[in-house]
This record gives structure tokens, C-alpha cells and sequence, in this order.
């Protein structure tokens, strides 16, 4: 008798994080689903694009006309993992009138003088937008704890209360895609020897790129931390291997689609008959 063959796992259940995992379950190089080859990728890259933009602007509609769902992407890695490449080469292939960046830096004085989580709420994406966070509040469970720039006990609470928001989010109708990219420190270094040799990207760089990397395994360990106490069942990690940017690339662009293709966005019917509005523009604006 035939072996039965085995069928292919979703995207997403490729890379997801169990809830409680034990250190990061992918390698950065790692293609555990998927294309192979770059060529590949780029082919399913095109196939991928076409769908997003048709599931985006029914999403989009749903929201003109009084839906209530939207989706926020999450983008979070050490320096030079990819969040700018994810952006242009992922989200650029659905209109913009449907996307909502937010980019999260160091935060201001004014932003320290609110709890951590107020300048995130507001930036939270509208019904019917696709959301997407460069950079998020997971920095304060990240570089908090890392640079110690608040006491243990208070990063050490933060988990539970970005489960909570999360779960407000959801529970209002946002579906919540957070994706870490897992980059070596090894290819980090390529990709910054690349900068400092490229004028025209020398302004990418900065010297607290090194800072980061001298601690390297502390951040490792801080993202351990961050995807086994915050990727929940309604909010799950995923680990997306970032050495290769193709794969990178092909990866996000995946758990987008197929998010989008369970949330099953309908273009809302017309509230008014179309062949009575065509019969009243055809006998409309005549001369004389």
C-alpha cells in the first residue's frame, strides 16, 4: 500500500511560537516552509501580492462602511534584521490608503511621562486598516531590561499587561501578526560592514548599533523571554528566519495572506440598486 503523503503546514503553523516555548524554535537561516530557491520566492512573491491587494481592500471596505475588524503587523529584531525591507517589499504590495505605519523610536520625554503602553494605544490601527508597527511595545520588555532603564520587577510585569492589551485589541476586533526577525550575529555584522561601505546607506548606521551588539546574548535571551510569556493564543509569535531577505520577504508576506484569507473580507453590498443608478447617469447632465 502507498504511503500517504503528508500534507504541508500552513505558514503560520510553521512559525508559530508555542505559548511557554523554550528558547527561539527556528535558526535564522532556516527555511522550514516554502520556496527554496531565491527565484522561487520571488515568483510566489508576485502570485502572494496579487491576493493581498484584492483581501486588503475588501478589509479596507468593510471598515468605510461601518466594519469593525482590522489587522496590525508587528515587526520586531536586532538591528538590520529587515522591519524597512519588510515594509517595502511586503506591505508595498497593497495600497497605501489601507496602511497605517507606525515607527516606534527612543521615546520622547513627554512619551516617559505616560504609562509605556499610551503612546501604543494610540497609534493602534482604525477598522478596516492594515496596521503595522516598526518597532512596538515590546521594546519595553526588550532594551528596558536589557539597558536597565527601569527596576526589574517593573519589566518583569510588563508581560502580563501587553497580554492584556493584546487581548483588549483582539477582543475589539483587531487580529494581532507579530513577527520576529531572526537574524545571526554573524550576518548582522555583514549587513553593517555593507552600510559603512555605502554612502548612500552610511546614514542607516549608527554607533549604538555596536552598543546592541555587545550584548548580544542578553537581547537573545530577552526575545526568548518576550515570544514564551507573550505569544498567546489569540496573539501568537512567529519567528521568521531573516538571514535570507527573499525568505524574509516571502514569509511575512504569507502569514499576512493567509490572516487575511481566514478573516474572509467581504466588499460590502451597495446600499442602492447599480442598474438604477446607471439608468439615471445615462439620462444625466445632457446638453440643452
Amino acid at each position: 500500500m502507498a504511503k500517504k503523503a503528508q500534507a504541508t503546514p500552513s505558514v503560520r503553523d510553521a512559525l508559530r511560537v508555542p505559548p511557554g516555548a523554550a528558547g527561539v524554535p527556528l535558526e535564522p537561516g532556516s527555511r522550514p516552509v516554502g520556496p527554496r530557491a531565491r527565484a522561487d520566492g520571488a515568483e510566489a512573491m508576485a502570485a502572494t501580492g496579487a491576493r493581498l491587494a484584492e483581501l486588503q481592500e475588501a478589509l479596507y471596505a468593510e471598515g468605510v462602511t461601518g466594519g469593525h475588524r482590522s489587522v496590525l503587523l508587528v515587526l520586531q529584531g536586532m538591528d538590520t534584521c529587515g522591519k524597512d525591507g519588510t515594509i517595502k517589499h511586503v506591505c508595498g504590495q497593497v495600497n497605501p490608503q489601507g496602511l497605517h505605519i507606525a515607527a516606534f523610536k527612543k521615546p520622547t520625554k513627554a512619551e516617559l511621562r505616560h504609562h509605556f503602553l499610551w503612546r501604543i494605544r494610540r497609534r493602534a490601527p482604525a477598522p478596516g486598516m492594515i496596521g503595522v508597527f516598526n518597532r512596538s511595545h515590546y521594546e519595553d520588555v526588550l532594551v528596558a531590561r536589557v539597558n536597565a532603564l527601569v527596576p526589574e520587577h517593573v519589566w518583569q510585569g510588563r508581560y502580563d499587561e501587553i497580554n492584556e492589551f493584546e487581548a483588549e485589541l483582539t477582543a475589539a476586533g483587531t487580529t494581532i501578526v507579530k513577527c520576529f526577525l531572526h537574524i545571526s550575529a554573524e550576518e548582522q555584522k555583514e549587513r553593517l560592514i555593507a552600510r559603512l561601505r555605502d554612502p548612500a546607506k552610511q546614514w542607516k548606521y549608527s554607533p549604538d548599533d555596536l552598543d546592541a551588539r555587545d550584548h548580544w546574548a542578553e537581547y537573545q535571551e530577552a526575545y526568548a523571554a518576550a515570544l514564551a510569556r507573550c505569544s498567546t493564543v489569540d496573539a501568537p509569535w512567529y519567528v521568521i528566519p531573516a538571514d535570507r531577505k527573499w525568505y524574509r520577504n516571502w514569509a511575512v508576506s504569507n502569514l499576512l495572506l493567509e490572516t487575511l484569507e481566514e478573516l474572509k473580507p467581504q466588499t460590502p453590498t451597495p446600499g442602492f440598486d447599480p442598474q438604477a443608478e446607471l439608468a439615471r447617469l445615462r439620462g444625466s447632465g445632457q446638453p440643452g
